[in-house]
């Protein structure tokens, strides 16, 4: 039992350390009711059912539909990569970039395969990646960091979108670059196949709970209202989504927080680092995400800065570089390492060397 605990948190380092470091604080600053007011309640609201309603459209098949269709009008070896990279960085936005990489990546290398373009796999599976690291920087409901900094930051949706808009439209036309001078425009043939059909009326209900979602970060509804709504609905519909949940992903933020509000008590600490801090938000976004990955980065600088724009752009263009800047990245990696482990040191490679020219171009905006 002991082992299997150990093992469960190996395999995911960044909870592990969530955990320890909100341990660690919870010495120098004893638990309390303080502790309930650390936690950003709304940010988890729309975390958890949107997890929740995304796993419903997948179950519908809707995003494999959609890619199939998608790929069905596809005639040449580039307008296959580009297809495969732009589903990567326009679903992203709206179903985060994690959820993007479990969907297409394996899609994609089978696409790849059909049409024996191997030798291109590394190069497809790092620009699917990030693809759809920066796509998801567009919307407040991309990534997780974004849904926690959106929050903070008082912005309205359309100030957002305006905030992150040209670093999206700067990644999308480097994607079409790399698309352009990486790929031979030579004639294929892949037949798709039709064996998804979509359920209309399942299709409509998880929609609608979606658009609700997206009303509830524009502060339209209510996220009380939300969570009640949607858990009973879902309750009634289907509840074996709630263990498909990424409760690990939940209790991360959690322990994060409580570790970020704990230091925040020290009062020389809190002065050091707001010092250190003030006017290299973006800069020290990006270095400390390489280290610690960007939703931690983002949860430990915005305890101690108020500009929280700079933090939201520095945080997601530090999703690019190592492999562990956006944990989103070691989806693609554990994918392609399963089906070609002589791949991986490529790979990686490949990957760091196109994440850091990415980085290095857009941190230049």
């Amino acid at each position: 039992m002991v082992n299997q605990l150990l093992n469960w948190l190996r395999r995911d380092v960044v909870f592990s350390a969530a955990l320890v470091l909100a341990v660690l604080s919870c010495l120098a600053v004893p638990p309390s009711k303080a502790y309930l007011s650390y936690i950003d309640w709304d940010t988890l609201i729309i975390l958890f059912c949107l997890m929740l309603i995304v796993e419903g459209l997948r179950r519908q098949g809707v995003l494999q539909y959609v890619a199939g269709r998608v790929l069905g009008r596809v005639s040449t070896v580039r307008g296959l990569a580009a297809t495969l990279i732009f589903l990567c960085f326009f679903s992203s936005m709206l179903i985060t970039n994690d959820v993007s990489l479990i969907t297409f990546v394996p899609f994609g290398m089978m696409m790849m395969r059909m049409a024996d373009m191997k030798e291109r796999l590394t190069y497809t599976v790092t620009l699917m990646t990030v693809a759809a690291n920066l796509g998801s920087m567009f919307t407040p409901i991309g990534n997780p960091q974004n849904l926690y900094l959106f929050a903070l930051s008082g912005l309205t949706v359309p100030e957002f979108l305006a905030l992150t808009g040209p670093f999206a439209a700067g990644a999308a036309v480097l994607l079409v670059l790399c698309i352009f001078f990486g790929y031979r425009q030579s004639h294929l043939t892949i037949q798709v196949g039709n064996s998804t059909c979509l359920h209309g009326k399942a299709t409509v209900f998880y929609g609608v709970l979606f658009g609700l979602c997206v009303l509830t970060v524009s502060g339209l509804v209510p996220h009380a209202a939300l969570l009640v709504l949607v858990t009973l609905v879902l309750l009634w519909k289907d509840r074996s989504l709630f263990a498909r949940a990424d409760y690990t992903l939940i209790f991360t933020f959690v322990f994060f927080f409580i570790f970020v509000g704990n230091l925040q008590q020290l009062e020389g600490l809190r002065a050091w680092i707001s010092g250190a801090l003030a006017g290299h938000e973006k800069l020290m976004g990006v270095l400390v995400s390489q280290i610690i990955s960007n939703v931690p980065a983002a949860m430990l600088l915005s305890g101690y800065s108020g500009n929280i724009p700079d933090l939201i752009i520095g945080t997601n263009l530090g999703g690019l570089g190592t492999l562990i800047a956006s944990m989103a990245s070691l989806i693609s990696y554990k994918q392609l390492a399963a089906q070609y482990p002589h791949k991986k040191r490529k790979y990686l490679i490949v990957f760091t060397l196109v994440n850091v020219g990415f980085l290095a171009i857009l941190y230049c905006l």
